[in-house]
């Protein structure tokens, strides 16, 4: 079965996700991009994003697809906590009248989309703390990944951060568990990471400064600043030179899943920007389980000032 609706000159250049809330009723984030991602929702009978731009005319497909059904189903699954997801790893290491800075747990989506049905976006939503406002995501983080997170309680602020993510006035400091020893202590990875969009090759320059703080002749600590923002790429570029980080199930050298481990050593450290001449720095504790390999694997991490 499929509805299909004409888009009229009401909404005109309104975003896809908005347009389906307006004509549909309250639809989750999440459910609307699993939607688009998986081919139910269509644009003049093509794939687009949620950010898609409508226009007066276009056609929109839904395909064999009950919103409401479906929606009652995710309620169902998953029922987010009217706080904080409970873990003694997800901290509150800020929370000020413009945003919160978190230490995200690994596997914990930022927002929806993914198959995990947790994700920041909606727990916050629901949350005391943006009473009158709501939480906006202004970058990403791997859902695999743990660390600071940054989300804003209002546009303006979120205007912000996020364009100062795109002129690169935040730094980023990540720091990983991989396998070998790596062969030069310090310096900067520049390659050319290739990704697929639909389909469609795309090439992108990507740039790290990285200094290894420990090593033998089995593992090595490396810390990593980003100066670019790939999809992936501090993932990458350590698989691109033969150190896959520990617990990367997508990025490593073998086939073989013995001995991988189950969480992605991968740790997003400290972050520093300024806002109006006043300068910001949060650190996120490690995960006890990266403490762990740390000391199986024998290396040393002092915790800098």
């Amino acid at each position: 079965m499929i509805k299909s609706y004409i888009v009229d000159s009401t909404y005109d250049k309104m975003r896809l996700d908005r347009w389906l809330r307006n004509k549909i009723g309250n639809i989750p984030q999440s459910l609307i991009e699993k939607s688009l991602r998986s081919g139910k929702i269509k644009i003049n009978k093509k794939k687009v994003k949620s950010s898609f731009k409508v226009k007066t005319n276009d056609k929109i497909d839904i395909f064999n697809f009950n919103f409401k059904e479906k929606l009652v189903q995710e309620k169902k699954k998953f029922n987010p906590s009217t706080e904080i997801i409970k873990s003694n790893e997800d901290l509150i290491i800020d929370n000020n009248e413009n945003f919160i800075v978190l230490n995200k747990s690994a596997g914990i989506s930022v927002q929806g989309g993914t198959k995990s049905r947790k994700n920041l976006i909606d727990i916050f939503t629901k949350s005391k703390i943006f009473q009158g406002s709501k939480p906006f995501s202004v970058h990403r983080l791997d859902k695999d990944t743990s660390g600071v997170f940054i989300m804003a309680k209002n546009r303006e602020t979120a205007q912000l951060l996020t364009s100062l993510f795109r002129l690169r006035k935040v730094h980023k400091t990540y720091l990983a568990i991989c396998n070998g020893e790596l062969e030069k202590n310090s310096g900067e990875w520049i390659d050319e990471l290739i990704r697929y969009d639909n389909g469609k090759k795309i090439i992108e320059k990507a740039k790290t400064i990285f200094k290894v703080l420990d090593k033998n002749s089995n593992s090595s600590l490396v810390e990593m600043k980003p100066i670019t923002g790939r999809k992936h790429q501090l993932r990458k570029q350590l698989f691109n030179i033969g150190h896959s980080i520990y617990g990367d199930k997508k990025y490593r050298s073998s086939s073989s899943t013995k001995g991988i481990n189950k969480e992605l050593m991968l740790h997003s450290y400290q972050i520093r920007f300024m806002i109006d001449k006043k300068k910001y720095t949060y650190k996120a504790l490690l995960p006890n389980y990266f403490k762990n390999l740390l000391k199986v694997k024998r290396l040393s991490f002092v915790n800098s000032k």
